[in-house]
């Protein structure tokens, strides 16, 4: 099977598994919870998105990698994971706390869409194994995030209508 094909199947089936994964094992969880709490967790999974800057470490990726993709891959997981960081340490201050979760919501799912945009312009799966061991993070973490900042989102979207209802 070529990289052409085997990346957007193993990109589609990492999706699929998330979803099945996020459906029975968190989402139940999360749903139990408050919307506070079920968004800290949210962040604390995007505040590990630092690990995005693996994709401009030399070494770490194959020296084919497309550079259009590599550096906005890497700075908007950075920026992404920066603005979920501040959001945890701003739980105490909650207007500051919910204006980080929506910004780290948005600039993240941006990213990501923007990333899926530019590597199918650069023809990123004909070269995807030019991520070398960095392979794992679009496959199966990127549809991790994008699962959880889905439901963030939503979930925002619910307690602002809740909220301007009981006003």
């Amino acid at each position: 099977m070529s990289p052409e094909v085997l990346f957007p199947v193993q990109l589609a089936l990492g999706y699929v598994a998330c979803v099945l994964w996020f459906r029975t094992y968190v989402l139940p969880r999360l749903k139990s919870m408050g919307t506070f709490e079920a968004q800290r967790i949210i962040a604390t999974i995007h505040s590990f998105r630092f690990f995005g800057l693996v994709f401009i470490l030399p070494g770490v990726v194959g020296p084919n990698l497309p550079a259009g993709f590599a550096t906005f891959a890497a700075y908007g997981d950075f920026a992404t994971g920066v603005l979920a960081i501040l959001a945890l340490l701003a739980t105490r201050v909650r207007p500051l706390f919910w204006s980080l979760v929506a910004a780290f919501n948005l600039v993240g799912m941006a990213d990501i869409l923007i990333d899926y945009y530019h590597a199918t312009r650069v023809g990123l799966p004909a070269v995807a194994g030019q991520l070398s061991s960095a392979y794992v993070v679009p496959i199966l973490y990127v549809p991790v995030l994008m699962i959880t900042h889905v439901a963030a989102l939503y979930w925002l979207l619910c307690f602002r209508k809740n909220a301007a209802g009981s006003i």
